[in-house]
């Protein structure tokens, strides 16, 4: 499924605006969350999990939900796990951040061990929930396996396909939420049911939630409300928590391979 005409042109006006309005003011509920312990989850290397932010957001904005569950997984499970994020549109450096990781002999050339062994997981939220998808797409063509892809409220760019996962991808979810101007999409699928199981397509519903979202920026929880109480309601993070450590957790590295 290929974004919208109409999609292209909602997201591409609200990208203007949100960025017209940074650039002014920035100075110079479906799965249990039970975090697994970090010394139930296997520190050996490869293992990789990647962020992607929405919109215009830098990697490293504190106030994104994206950022922070990275700096606690990062901070709470072992050695050996590297835990990275990027903006939306930097899905090739992350790519190349991976090719380089894979490598662990350094001669610039992965063997099929190499990349079988690897142990990804990837997720985020907006154009970052895209993202993901795409740099698994093209991890796809590597032969690398994705352990993982999670994507909260996922807005694809134009041209592009976000609805369906590439069958390098073992799992899958998907959160999204149905009201205001800016929805995710509700029907990811997998290109080949047989290697891809979707853990589900969970929706929210912000309607009558009190939800503030009082750290982010005041146009974002005015023009784009419902999709930035997606982005910060710790109920949806603490499930992508969950299901990134139990995804990591299940598997040694050669357990990855599809």
């Amino acid at each position: 499924m290929i974004c919208s005409l109409a999609q292209r042109r909602i997201v591409s006006s609200i990208s203007v605006l949100a960025f017209y309005f940074a650039a002014l003011l920035t100075p110079a509920r479906l799965i249990s969350a039970h975090p697994i312990p970090a010394n139930e989850v296997s520190a050996k290397p490869p293992a990789m999990i990647i962020g992607f932010v929405g919109g215009f957001i830098s990697h490293d904005n504190p106030v994104h939900s994206e950022v922070q569950l990275a700096a606690r997984l990062r901070k709470e499970l072992p050695a050996g796990v590297d835990v990275e994020t990027y903006e939306s549109y930097r899905g090739e450096k992350a790519r190349q951040a991976i090719l380089k990781i894979l490598d662990t002999n350094h001669d610039r050339t992965l063997t099929m061990e190499e990349k079988q062994n690897a142990r990804i997981i990837l997720y985020g939220h907006s154009w970052g929930g895209a993202e993901a998808i795409y740099l698994a797409r093209a991890l796809e063509k590597d032969g690398i396996p994705v352990l993982l892809t999670v994507q909260v409220d996922s807005i694809c760019a134009p041209g592009r396909d976000d609805v369906t996962i590439p069958a390098n991808v073992a799992q899958a979810a998907n959160f999204y939420q149905a009201h205001g101007i800016l929805q995710g999409h509700h029907d990811i699928r997998a290109a080949n049911p047989s290697r891809t199981r979707i853990i589900g397509n969970f929706e929210s519903d912000y309607e009558k939630s009190d939800l503030t979202c009082s750290e982010y920026p005041w146009y974002d929880r005015i023009f784009v409300k419902p999709h930035t109480q997606i982005e910060c309601d710790p109920a949806i993070w603490d499930q992508v928590d969950s299901l990134v450590r139990t995804n990591l957790a299940s598997v040694t590295p050669s357990g990855s391979a599809q």
